[in-house]
């Protein structure tokens, strides 16, 4: 842009193969990022997704701009000594009108995006560029707008703006640098950006105003898309936040209350040590539906269970708590773990979260020694004795909310001094296409010689979380460990 100061003020061109290396990188650039930018997958629910193409977007308007500029530059040097040449002709100022620009970086790049202006005070001689004219819609035979008309085309409340920035131009020589909206002759509205000086005679008096504007219209819907994007993710981060907490909350009310071991029942013989513990997924956000819980009965006897339902979040953590609660009170009313399981299928179904659960619920007689308990498409108590372990045989049961009416089949294990039962939910030993339910079942069963030495259930539950809780967990998982008394 020419210098405000004085009018012929000489402006000092750039060198020719400083701006065809600049041309060549943004091209080289603008075909990276956009490589990047088809690459990126999109769907209606993935906010990160589009907040990364909308900055894609923003990225290649920016180089396309950058790049149209730089070959309006080129276009600018001085021509080829040869004058009179077949292969074109010189414009007024000496410069060759078929001077290479910016053509080869695609047809975004090649809309017409920048045009210039002079309004000559003196003589009132208006003078528009072809693009100028293309970005107006305006046809040449029709003419430049004069200065005093050219508010016709902005927005009413645009105009004042307009009106603002031409008066300090004129009147106090301040440099123009605004934004306004058109209404084009095709009724389309553009965005321009207008940057413009005063040009004063060799008396120092305003003889003109020169100004660029340039089309930012695509460049600041690219910029709304990236605001707009980016706030959505941060509102759902701060969904997802609130939600994290809530779900931990909510699972730190429901889960039992005690820590470390606990004897049950009280000051009898055949007690049980407990332990338990909570593993977490690697990604703390997914808080999932697993619990687990031990409780004496009012009849002497033990309940203990594990269960899982799908889902993560608030939504798995309050069925669980549901279900949970359920749970507790069917035990304390006596009702056996084969029948308890019925209801729970029949409560899972009627609720208005539809899910799907598993569990394992057991009945433990101290005085006879006898674990009854029942399954509900859940892995099976694993019990250890005497430096080995197994599997229990399961009986009859499908996941809870599979099936309307289901029937839930009853076991019943003699268990003695020093044996070992561990519960646990899937999550524990994760299963895939390479390690299957069974190795992660016979990486606890390898823990038998170890539960052997060990002096409480609390010492068993330490060496599965060293087992099992240093791995990447894609799920959370419970693991309950009891040990029978002498």
């Amino acid at each position: 842009m020419p210098s405000h100061l004085f009018a012929d003020h000489p402006a000092q061109p750039p060198e020719p193969g400083s701006v065809d290396a600049l041309i060549s990188q943004t091209r080289r650039l603008r075909g990276e990022v956009d490589a990047v930018r088809r690459d990126t997958v999109v769907d209606d629910d993935d906010a990160q997704g589009r907040w990364q193409r909308a900055l894609c977007d923003l990225a290649v308007h920016q180089l396309d701009d950058l790049g149209e500029h730089l070959g309006q530059l080129k276009e600018g040097l001085p021509a080829a000594p040869e004058l009179d040449g077949p292969h074109g002709t010189d414009g007024p100022d000496g410069l060759c009108e078929h001077a290479a620009g910016y053509d080869a970086a695609g047809p975004e790049a090649q809309q017409t995006r920048v045009g210039s202006a002079e309004w000559n005070l003196l003589t009132d001689e208006v003078n528009w560029s072809e693009e100028l004219f293309q970005i107006f819609g305006r046809s040449p035979e029709a003419g430049p707008l004069p200065l005093d008309e050219l508010g016709s085309t902005l927005f009413s409340d645009d105009q004042p703006l307009l009106t603002s920035m031409v008066t300090a131009c004129l009147v106090d020589g301040k440099p123009i640098d605004g934004e306004f909206r058109i209404v084009r002759a095709d009724g389309r509205v553009r965005t321009l950006h207008m940057r413009g000086e005063p040009v004063l005679d060799s008396d120092g008096c305003t003889a003109s105003m020169w100004a660029v504007l340039r089309d930012v219209s695509e460049l600041r819907r690219s910029q709304r898309a990236v605001r707009e994007s980016r706030d959505s993710l941060q509102r759902r981060r701060e969904i997802a936040q609130t939600e994290h907490r809530l779900a931990v909350e909510l699972q730190e009310a429901v889960l039992p209350p005690w820590r470390g071991s606990l004897r049950l029942p009280h000051h009898t013989t055949g007690a049980l040590d407990v332990a338990a513990h909570y593993l977490p997924a690697a990604t703390g956000a997914l808080v999932g539906g697993d619990w687990y819980d031990a409780l004496e009965l009012p009849d002497g006897r033990s309940l203990l269970t594990v269960g899982d339902l799908t889902g993560h979040g608030v939504t798995a953590t309050s069925g669980m708590a549901m279900m949970l609660g359920a749970l507790r009170g069917m035990a304390m009313a006596g009702i056996e773990p084969g029948p308890l399981m019925g209801w729970l299928n029949q409560l899972l179904e009627a609720s208005a979260q539809p899910a799907l659960g598993s569990a394992v619920c057991c009945r433990y007689d101290p005085a006879r020694r006898v674990l009854s308990w029942a399954q509900a498409g859940h892995p099976a108590p694993l019990l250890f004795r005497g430096g080995s372990g197994h599997a229990l045989q399961p009986p009859e049961g499908v996941l809870l909310g599979a099936t309307s009416g289901a029937a839930y089949g009853q076991a019943e294990e003699r268990l003695e001094p020093g044996d070992v039962l561990v519960l646990h939910t899937d999550g524990l030993t994760p299963h895939s296409i390479e390690f299957g339910r069974a190795d992660g079942a016979e990486r606890l069963l390898s823990l038998a010689p170890r539960f052997t030495g060990a002096r409480s259930a609390r010492d068993c539950v330490r060496m599965v979380v060293e087992e099992f809780g240093s791995g990447e967990r894609e799920d959370d998982a419970c693991v309950l460990v009891a040990r029978v008394g002498g």
